[in-house]
């Protein structure tokens, strides 16, 4: 059980905060809107809080926990650009990322976001499926 507490601490954490950022500011917590509205100028302030806090996030957990979490990426650079800029550009797309369909639109029952979410959900299954079958 000890495996899946920080897990289940870090999931608690991000529906804390997604949910924080609806009833105080009524706003979606999806990190491509959030990006995208900061690039464009809109809400500045609230919008950088939200992206620093995402990239404080790592070093608050190393002074918490003297570590950093081990994370093993086995993929070349190559495929990891691939894969962003494909995630983005569904993110544009679908209007809308994992972060805001996943978390909180499917927990406001939102139609569009069950599908978003179904189809991210297979296009992932589906990808791992073709890249291991070439051996990638």
């Amino acid at each position: 059980m000890n495996a899946y507490l920080p897990s289940l601490a870090g999931g608690m954490l991000i529906g804390a905060s997604a949910t924080m950022l609806l009833l105080l500011n009524g706003r979606i917590a999806g990190i491509s809107a959030i990006v995208g509205r900061l690039a464009q100028g809109v809400g500045v302030t609230t919008n950088l809080a939200f992206v620093l806090g995402l990239l404080l996030g790592p070093i608050a957990y190393l002074l918490v926990f003297g570590d950093r979490p081990v994370v093993d990426i086995t993929a070349g650079w190559p495929l990891i650009i691939v894969a962003g800029l494909l995630v983005g550009f569904g993110s544009r797309m679908g209007s809308g990322c994992t972060s805001g369909h996943g978390v909180l639109g499917l927990a406001r029952l939102s139609p569009r976001s069950m599908v978003a979410v179904a189809t991210f959900l297979t296009a992932g299954m589906v990808a791992v499926a073709v890249l291991r079958s070439l051996g990638i």
